[in-house]
């Protein structure tokens, strides 16, 4: 996994984007439940979860392409429930690039201005200013098929700002690029995000673009989110086991507990902190990342002092995979 970036998450203050007890259902089926969330302005804040989890459906209804089922949708205080999606001072950027093919990367640009009906000199001076902010000036007049896929994205998301919008949505923009495009994509992005200062939620099912971009981290399951924090706190003070075995790899042992600062897992007796209120003999798992673990052989362990604060387990290799 990519290493864990601690950016600052910011600082508390009235926030931009309120979500208040949100809900979505199809039928009988609950896309998204009860969520309530508030978003800070200047923040990126990404969406993650596994297909179905309710997070496109959370990004859509703010977007206005979905109308909530109840619940209520605030920016600046105002409810957006009943505003049309081109009148939310929203911006929006697809996994799909959605460009006009008729269209050079410059109209393509130009082109929420226009219905806008900005004067000339004006949208000439928003475009140049876009073209130069994602290095895009050079192809200015060649049409979406003449671009890579990285440089189409980087149309879509100068698009998607030209028009200075206070919030940017993005819904897995990045999906259907090469890794080492997306990685570079994803650096681009983040000093975007800081030259601009703008709001950005972003949908993705990968953890490691979730970890890489993100001030905060909301994770998502059956409609719920069942995580919110900043990647390193979500990593390493998971609140729940589904989001330790979610975010990161992880193994899981189940232990007796027996006291506040003992377990014992398969005989062996093991110094750990516990739950103040559990009791003797108690069932307890324990995560343990890969970086927190080490496998020494029998003769290895036996010469090597164990660490302070480190407990030792004897166990069989059964299998060895090189990954």
């Amino acid at each position: 996994m990519s290493a864990v970036i601690k950016d600052p998450a910011p600082a508390p203050q009235k926030p931009l984007v309120a979500l208040c007890n949100l809900n979505k259902h199809y039928g009988d089926f609950a896309a998204v439940d009860d969520i309530s969330l508030d978003i800070q302005d200047g923040e990126f804040l990404t969406f993650l979860g596994s297909s179905g989890s309710g997070k496109s459906t959370t990004l859509s209804m703010l977007a206005g392409f979905e109308t909530p089922s109840s619940g209520e949708i605030l920016v600046s205080g105002k409810s957006l429930v009943n505003v049309p999606p081109h009148k939310r001072d929203i911006g929006m950027v697809f996994q799909r690039y959605s460009l006009f093919p008729h269209l050079s990367v410059r109209d393509n640009i130009a082109f929420p201005l226009a219905i806008r009906k900005l004067p000339a000199a004006e949208r000439e001076k928003k475009v140049d200013a876009m073209l130069k902010l994602v290095q895009l000036e050079e192809f200015a007049h060649r049409r979406p098929s003449q671009l890579s896929g990285g440089q189409q994205q980087r149309v879509a998301i100068a698009r998607a700002l030209v028009y200075e919008p206070r919030i940017l949505l993005m819904d897995e923009p990045l999906g259907a690029l090469d890794k080492k495009l997306r990685e570079d994509l994803q650096d681009e992005l983040r000093q975007l995000h800081r030259r601009l200062g703008i709001t950005i939620v972003y949908v993705t099912h990968d953890q490691e673009e979730a970890m890489r971009l993100s001030q905060r981290i909301a994770i998502f399951s059956h409609g719920k989110i069942v995580g919110l924090g900043t990647g390193y706190d979500l990593y390493q003070n998971p609140p729940n086991a589904f989001v330790a075995s979610f975010l990161g790899n992880s193994n899981f042992l189940k232990l007796k507990a027996q006291g506040n600062a003992v377990a014992t897992f398969e005989g062996s007796s093991l110094a750990i902190r516990l739950t103040s209120s559990l009791k003797t003999d108690q069932d307890v798992l324990l995560m343990v990342r890969p970086e927190k673990a080490q496998a020494l052989s029998v003769t290895q362990a036996a010469a090597t002092p164990l660490e302070a604060g480190w407990n030792e387990v004897s166990a069989t290799v059964t299998e060895v995979l090189f990954l």
